[in-house]
């Protein structure tokens, strides 16, 4: 009785495990908000590391995290490392494509609580008198971040703060 527990146990945990090797290396996670204002407002907003404590949610994470500005002052070439607690993490951003009023491409690498290195671009697309402001991050999902996501959805609990980002960004250009 307790070989064949034992035996089910097995083939249960190499199904699970085979299952996670079997899904996609990458991931892309990206949320939409609509803001009443046009691009050339909500542009700066973005391309100018030195605006994101109005609006990133990661920027409330950590109340004492340290924070280093580098290159550009703004747009490419322009630079963010950040050391905080285990919440925040230590890691570094650069605009890597900066297209006025309508993308922010930036190069993201985290060292804490674990390496990544992901893209995100900032679309904006105006419409009328408002703006669609897109969020989008991808990546490359090594084996255990794939085994993870049999378990929890990396995309609710990114997209949950891409939300609060784009809402607070809203705020912040409609103002």
């Amino acid at each position: 009785m307790l070989s064949t527990i034992l035996i089910l146990l097995v083939v249960i945990i190499a199904a699970v495990l085979i299952y996670a090797a079997t899904r996609s290396n990458d991931f892309v996670t990206a949320r939409t908000a609509s803001i009443k204002a046009a691009p050339e407002a909500i542009f700066p907003l973005i391309n100018n590391f030195k605006q994101w404590p109005e609006w990133s949610p990661y920027e409330k994470l950590d109340p004492l995290m340290k924070r280093t500005l580098s290159g550009a002052d703004a747009g490419k070439g322009a630079a963010y490392a950040w050391e905080g607690n285990a919440k925040a993490g230590k890691g570094r951003m650069e605009i890597v494509n900066s297209v006025p009023s309508s993308l922010v491409s930036l190069k993201l690498d985290f060292e804490k609580p674990f390496r990544a290195s992901n893209s995100v671009d900032f679309t904006l697309k105006p419409s009328g008198d408002t703006t669609a402001v897109t969020w989008a991050m991808r990546g490359n999902r090594p084996f255990i971040a794939k085994l993870m996501g049999l378990f929890m959805s990396f995309d609710t609990l990114i997209g949950k703060d891409f939300e609060a980002g784009l809402a607070n960004l809203k705020k912040a250009a409609e103002k």
